[in-house]
């Protein structure tokens, strides 16, 4: 009996080692793909100008995505704006940043920039045409899914993706970052896209009262839009270049890490709940 008793124990620790060292390899494993992003110039005509633009995608992802336009703040397509394009390609979207100026002029001060940027705060026509071409731009891009196409747009670059909006653009939605808020009236016949406003609290560049007819025209038309204000957050939060160029050029423009952080992650929810179709 006793020596019964041993084996039974000894075949039993027998069986739960060979079970312990099989379990690896019965583990299933989910593989995650590591992206894989592609950036390049392209080149296209809009109006009188050779628009000069930005695009990346993630390679590693099949199939068509939505598509994310991404208009600069005035001083241009520069370093950042290629950036924020690579940040979302890494998101799995295709992203090009728009070249508004044409022949990749850039603003190296305020007053080139401003002399850069003006012409478009006059003539809506001017900001269609450039806006419409980078729109038509994506939408001949093999990889885009042509129903998901959104924009966002920082300080300059929102004031310009939000009139583009209203003025009627094939657009799901579209998120202004401390962008002007003035511009063409909104026609409820017009404005297709979803609206989110990224707006620092302590922006003097955007006044109370831009904001209250900004949300009176939204509200007359019954817009879909949502409007968050991030405190204390100076008008170029979410440019971690603007501390330094605020203090070169004395201007009230600084960094915020805690609003560029949730601004961006509302941008993320946000396009995600818009696009019927997700990266």
């Amino acid at each position: 009996m006793k020596l019964t008793n041993v084996m039974a124990v000894a075949i039993s620790a027998l069986s739960l080692m060979a079970c312990n060292s099989s379990s690896p390899h019965t583990e299933e494993k989910t593989e995650v793909k590591t992206p894989k992003i592609k950036a390049e110039e392209v080149t296209y005509k809009a109006d009188s100008v050779t628009a000069k633009s930005y695009y990346a995608y993630d390679e590693s992802i099949d199939g068509k995505r939505p598509a994310i336009l991404v208009v600069p703040e005035w001083w241009g397509l520069n370093d950042y704006v290629k950036n924020r394009v690579k940040q979302l390609a890494e998101l799995g979207y295709v992203a090009l940043a728009v070249d508004m100026y044409g022949d990749g002029k850039v603003g190296d001060d305020p007053t080139s920039a401003s002399a850069l940027a003006m012409p478009f705060y006059k003539d809506s026509a001017l900001l269609k045409s450039r806006m419409d071409a980078a729109i038509a731009q994506l939408q001949s891009m093999p990889l885009v899914d042509t129903a998901n196409i959104g924009a966002i747009g920082y300080c300059f670059g929102g004031y310009v993706a939000l009139n583009e909006a209203k003025l009627g653009a094939p657009l799901k939605g579209v998120v202004s970052f401390h962008g002007g808020l003035s511009g063409v009236q909104p026609n409820k016949t017009l404005l297709k896209a979803q609206l989110l406003i990224c707006h620092g609290g302590a922006d003097s560049f955007v006044p109370a009262a831009e904001v209250a007819a900004f949300k009176k025209g939204m509200d007359s038309i019954g817009a879909k839009y949502t409007f968050k204000v991030y405190d204390s957050a100076t008008h170029a939060f979410t440019n971690p270049n603007a501390t330094e160029k605020g203090q070169k050029y004395n201007m009230p423009i600084k960094y915020n890490p805690a609003a560029d952080t949730a601004s961006w992650n509302d941008m993320k929810a946000f396009f995600s709940e818009v696009f019927t179709k997700k990266p």
